[in-house]
């Protein structure tokens, strides 16, 4: 009989990580720590020897299938198993995670292979076109991944304290970032937050700013905080800033924008952004001190407005209708107590839809007009021969009547279309004949 010595394959995984998509790689330490001894025939014991010693990595895998074909019920069968697994990552994910799962039916709960399962089942998410298979590979991966760190909570007693504190510190980001990645794509914004942020803390802080699946998730935790419920501006603008501020160039341009957006859509413009950068850079997480201005309120502006005039009635027609439907009650009412039983004339007007001969739904401000919604109202003094198609623009007149904030609109009556005098051609000047 042979001894052959069981390797803690632990030592063994290395991992390469390349951005955008996370892949690993296993491979071979050079000086594996001894687990163990077990009995091996002559025969058996030159088939473990041919098939473990092989260098390319398809030649190695062929052989350790063979030998378990074999030696079905070998002694060093799961250690067989996890060098297949090494063998196919760099090759064949579809047959890393064959072997994996053959790993987790042996031990279920074998980190190693829990890795391998979260890793390659991620890259399959990426590589999936149809979003439904997306999703499902992203949530097979996250279910492994909670699987992994139920099996990291504690630490298995034929483990070393060194191999644990390795394998902890490799696997938990991994986890948490399959987790993450699954939630966020199904738009379970408080779930990615949470997965995406245990990822953070339990990653070696050199890692948050290289380029890398850790970094990326930075971004993806930005995201995260921008699609909540409603939009998380000021912590969008600080992960996506230190995402954007490590990420290579050919990268930064695609994060920047989500940043920028964020900080100015609460802030209202660029200023003092320099600020954001450094805190985003000196820090894994917003500092106790860290803030961000925000912009003036609508109803500021609104007060502001109102206050700059003397008779809110001179008002331009725009600034009467952001101070109705933005200002305070108070300032509201007090614009409208200027305006009411006045009439006006509004050019260019767009009709909307649920316009009737009698009474126009029309759309007046920018806002109004882009979206095609009424933000005006206008009774009819006279019905209209026929309700204006959907669309058109006509210039009309009415009288101030009322008007309520939420919905937004202004209500007129005695409305009518204002025709425009139609323009007298040009009299040609007689020529004189002179006899």
């Amino acid at each position: 009989m042979k001894k052959v010595m069981v390797a803690s394959l632990l030592s063994a995984v290395a991992f390469a990580s390349v951005a955008p998509m996370a892949n690993v790689a296993f491979a071979q330490a050079a000086a594996p720590a001894a687990a163990g001894q077990v009995q091996l025939s002559p025969a058996e014991y030159a088939a473990y020897t041919n098939a473990t010693s092989q260098t390319d990595a398809k030649a190695k895998a062929a052989a350790l299938e063979a030998y378990l074909v074999s030696y079905p019920q070998s002694a060093v069968k799961l250690d067989v198993l996890q060098q297949l697994m090494f063998a196919y990552s760099t090759i064949d994910a579809a047959k890393t995670i064959d072997a994996a799962d053959r790993i987790l039916q042996l031990d279920p709960h074998n980190i190693r292979a829990l890795i391998s399962e979260v890793a390659m089942r991620g890259a399959q998410a990426g590589q999936a076109t149809d979003p439904a298979a997306r999703q499902t590979a992203l949530d097979s991966a996250a279910s492994y991944g909670q699987k992994g760190l139920d099996a990291l909570s504690t630490k298995p007693a034929a483990m070393s304290d060194a191999d644990y504190t390795q394998l902890k510190g490799i696997g938990t980001p991994r986890f948490y970032s399959a987790i993450g990645s699954a939630a966020l794509n199904k738009k379970d914004y408080p779930g990615a937050i949470t997965a995406f942020t245990a990822e953070l803390k339990s990653a070696p802080l050199a890692d948050t700013t290289t380029p890398g699946p850790i970094l990326q998730d930075t971004f993806y935790l930005g995201q995260a905080y921008y699609g909540s419920t409603p939009p998380d501006y000021v912590n969008c603008t600080f992960f996506a800033t230190r995402a954007a501020s490590y990420a290579p160039d050919n990268f930064k341009a695609q994060l920047q924008p989500l940043a920028s957006y964020c900080y100015k859509k609460y802030h209202g413009n660029a200023d003092g952004y320099d600020a954001v950068v450094t805190a985003a850079k000196a820090n894994l997480f917003p500092p106790a001190d860290f803030s961000i201005v925000p912009a003036p309120k609508a109803s500021d502006i609104a007060h502001q407005a109102l206050a700059g005039t003397a008779d809110p009635a001179t008002l331009a027609l725009a600034d009467k209708e952001f101070i109705l439907q933005n200002g305070t009650p108070e300032d509201a009412d007090k614009v409208f107590a200027a305006i009411k039983g006045k009439s006006v004339q509004i050019p260019g007007v767009l009709i909307v839809d649920g316009s009737t001969a009698s009474s126009l739904k029309i759309a007046v401000s920018d806002d109004a007009v882009q979206s095609k919604t009424a933000d005006f109202t206008v009774t009819m003094k006279e019905p209209l021969k026929e309700a204006p198609a959907v669309g058109t623009k006509m210039d009309i007149s009415g009288t101030y009547d009322s008007y309520t904030q939420s919905p937004a609109m202004i209500t007129m009556v005695d409305g009518e279309e204002v025709k425009k005098a139609p323009v007298k051609k040009a009299t040609p000047a007689r020529r004189t004949t002179h006899k």
